[in-house]
């Protein structure tokens, strides 16, 4: 005769594989890294390539003020907009898309897509995508889910409206509340170095807007981007968009 488990063993076990599995559910979908619930675009293998990339806009005056900074580098970057933001302000992307920057889809109003139905997930894609096509007159191919949130159905609803999903491996955490520009500094240069040490190049997410609405001070980004990029074009690093990952 077997020995039975006693039952408080086998609610402590099952307690502990469901702790487990939420665990990697959570990682799954919202890790940077994770590839589980399917491929994303991170970083090249080149440890020298950087790619810059700005969420949450487009955000007056910040935006104008990195397209200053990047036009006198020679830099070019990516922009991840919020559809709403699009709608109020289609000059400023046209600004972007005229200084020969890459512009993506950031939803139509930044929500957590995990939370979202199916068919919200993909209403706030396409209505960004209609909000970005009618103001650049041409496809967006590029997608990053607000938060870095997504599900299986997220990242086949993405490639179904034409859009590669894009994530990061280094962030400068430039939306927290008074956060000063050598802080974000000291968070992109050590996340840069780390994935140097690794072999791996570097795509780096920062914000020109805030979710909140127009006018969300990032001066602190401003300042942090002014420092780095001649730091960064001095140690040998050239800047790509994100279109050139592979």
């Amino acid at each position: 005769m077997s020995a039975s488990l006693p039952v408080g063993g086998i609610l402590a076990g099952a307690a502990v594989a469901g702790i487990a599995a939420g665990g990697l559910c959570a990682y799954a979908a919202l890790s940077a890294g994770s590839q589980i619930f399917g491929r994303t675009l991170i970083a090249n293998r080149n440890p020298n390539e950087i790619a810059l990339t700005f969420d949450d806009g487009p955000n007056d005056p910040y935006t104008f003020q990195l397209l200053e900074i990047l036009a006198a580098h020679q830099v070019r970057a990516t922009f991840f907009m919020i559809g709403r933001f699009v709608r109020e302000r289609p000059d400023i992307v046209r600004a972007v898309q005229a200084a020969g920057h890459l512009i993506g889809n950031h939803t139509m109003t930044h929500p957590w897509l995990v939370l979202e139905s199916p068919a919200k997930v993909r209403q706030e894609l396409a209505d960004c995508n209609a909000a970005l096509e009618d103001v650049l007159g041409e496809r967006v191919s590029y997608f990053r889910p607000p938060h870095g949130s997504r599900r299986p159905d997220v990242l086949r609803t993405a490639r179904e409206l034409g859009l590669t999903p894009v994530m990061w491996n280094v962030i400068g955490h430039d939306w927290e509340p008074g956060i000063q520009a050598d802080d974000v500094l000291g968070h992109v240069e050590r996340g840069v170095s780390r994935n140097r040490r690794a072999g791996r190049g570097s795509n780096i997410v920062l914000h020109d807007g805030g979710q909140a609405g127009i006018g969300q001070d990032r001066s602190a980004t401003v300042e942090a981007v002014a420092d780095s990029i001649p730091k960064c074009i001095s140690e040998g690093f050239s800047f790509v968009t994100v279109e050139k990952i592979s």
